[in-house]
């Protein structure tokens, strides 16, 4: 379990820009993905969002650098996005660039990550 201090203090980290970036999109995470499970890897510069501690439970990351925010969906490749949010080359992860709040308010990345939990759902089911 990663706690709020824990967060904030790896967030610091960066400077203003990307601490308020990635902390709003943390909070809409948090908030559009109920009973998630957050994971701070400070080595890796990410924060994971899953329904379990491994990979395969994985939904998203929040993604840091120096220069901004982005946000990386664990299987992408199999979910529609029809505003074309999803970028990188990655056959299995792509990612969102996250460039104002308004990108994090936006129909279209929750309509992506509502897709993602659907194509989780699915996947868990069918094994």
């Amino acid at each position: 379990m990663v706690f709020d201090d824990e967060i904030t203090k790896f967030l610091s980290l960066y400077d203003i820009k990307v601490f308020n970036s990635a902390s709003k999109l943390r909070n809409f995470l948090i908030k559009n993905l109920p009973n998630i499970q957050e994971q701070l890897d400070v080595k890796a510069k990410i924060i994971a969002y899953g329904f379990g501690p491994g990979y395969k439970d994985n939904i998203c990351n929040i993604l840091l650098s120096k220069s901004g925010v982005k946000l990386g969906f664990n299987r992408c490749a199999e979910l529609p996005d029809p505003s074309k949010l999803l970028t990188g080359s990655g056959k299995v992860h792509k990612y969102v660039n996250i460039k104002s709040l308004e990108d994090i308010k936006s129909k279209a990345l929750k309509g992506l990550l509502e897709e993602t939990i659907k194509a989780y759902k699915r996947r868990i089911t069918s094994v």
